[in-house]
């Protein structure tokens, strides 16, 4: 694109997030309420496990229509002090509407258990698709990087800090485009917060550091997935986290054999330890990003329209389809006859 077609798409889209940010802001101030339960949905096949609970798919009887059910255990979450952490995330999916971001259709709870209900993405996680294939070639790389990139534009603009971004937390459509989902460490942001979350080796330095932290840690682990997306492993590891942790806050790496000049220029600026130069925490936030020489032939309006042809379509079979997700034990839910944590979960 040209510099004065560039402009004008930017200033176009920019009115484009004024709306969605309006739309969160609108939805943040009504809560729903539950209007299902764990009747209404028959339940076929775990697609995750996490700390807290699982992820299965089900299909609601009234509609026939697949869903993703996270089932999160009230006594784990207490005891993990996860309590404040799931009752962010199920606000934030309540309330996040964007093409590359997973939202909430509904959510209840029983004596035991917090149920939220997501869309049901065929395509599986991008891990599993990049352990597949080694590497993303640099076109494919950046095609999804372009939507992340927008994804977390749309989310700082919110007031949003994300907070763990990584292949395994990015799963591709049938359509091939993007969804970027578990928002258990989404939190809304007004300057700084301080705790310590995330992927060690998605983790900024900011938070190892312990100084207090906003939305330029989200930029750090995009530098993290653009790296590892293009070459195949991250740039930052070891078997020791500790020894992590010493790499990230030296800020030191290599880059891979095959990465081109424009590239590593991007890379160099955005896996930035000095915050006053990284890019995306600079005056002009998420456009530096987009105005990249590497991000040149993107058309960011095209892909926020899903008008882009993928370079990668998973493999996918009818609506229910769940070849793309790996296999777990089943375990069956034991429902409480009486509900212990009535008041930590007061709110949901």
């Amino acid at each position: 694109m040209n510099e004065r077609d560039l402009d004008k798409s930017f200033i176009e889209y920019e009115q484009i997030l004024e709306g969605l940010k309006t739309n969160f802001t609108e939805n943040w101030k009504t809560k729903r309420k539950p209007n299902q339960s764990l009747d209404d949905f028959v339940r076929y096949r775990t697609l995750g496990t996490g700390a807290f609970g699982r992820v299965m798919l089900v299909k609601q009887k009234a509609t026939g229509v697949y869903y993703a059910m996270k089932i999160l255990e009230k006594a784990k979450l207490v005891k993990l002090k996860q309590v404040e952490h799931t009752g962010n995330e199920k606000r934030i999916l309540e309330c996040v509407r964007f093409p590359f971001v997973i939202y909430m259709e509904f959510c209840f709870k029983d004596n035991s258990y917090i149920y939220l209900i997501l869309p049901f993405v065929t395509g599986g996680e991008m891990f599993s698709h990049l352990r597949r294939m080694g590497k993303f070639d640099e076109g494919l790389s950046r095609f999804y990087a372009a939507q992340v990139t927008l994804a977390l534009e749309y989310l700082h603009h919110c007031g949003l800090v994300y907070r763990d971004l990584k292949p395994e937390n990015i799963l591709i459509e049938s359509n091939g485009y993007l969804k970027i989902t578990d928002f258990g460490f989404c939190k809304l942001v007004d300057g700084r917060t301080w705790t310590l979350c995330g992927t060690p080796e998605y983790l900024a330095p900011e938070i190892i550091l312990s100084k207090g932290y906003g939305k330029s840690v989200d930029w750090w682990s995009f530098g993290v997935l653009i790296y590892e997306m293009n070459a195949g492993y991250p740039p930052f590891y070891a078997r020791d986290p500790m020894k992590i942790y010493e790499k990230i806050v030296s800020g030191k790496y290599k880059f891979a054999s095959n990465f081109g000049e424009d590239l590593r220029d991007l890379l160099k600026n955005i896996l930035q330890v000095d915050l006053s130069r990284r890019y995306g925490n600079l005056k002009d936030g998420a456009v530096d990003v987009k105005k990249h020489r590497w991000f040149r032939s993107v058309n960011w309006l095209l892909i926020y329209q899903q008008k882009v042809e993928p370079g990668f379509i998973p493999k996918t079979g009818s609506v229910g389809d769940t070849s793309n997700y790996d296999h777990y034990d089943e375990e069956e839910l034991i429902i409480d006859k009486v509900d212990r944590f009535a008041k930590e979960f007061a709110d949901f």
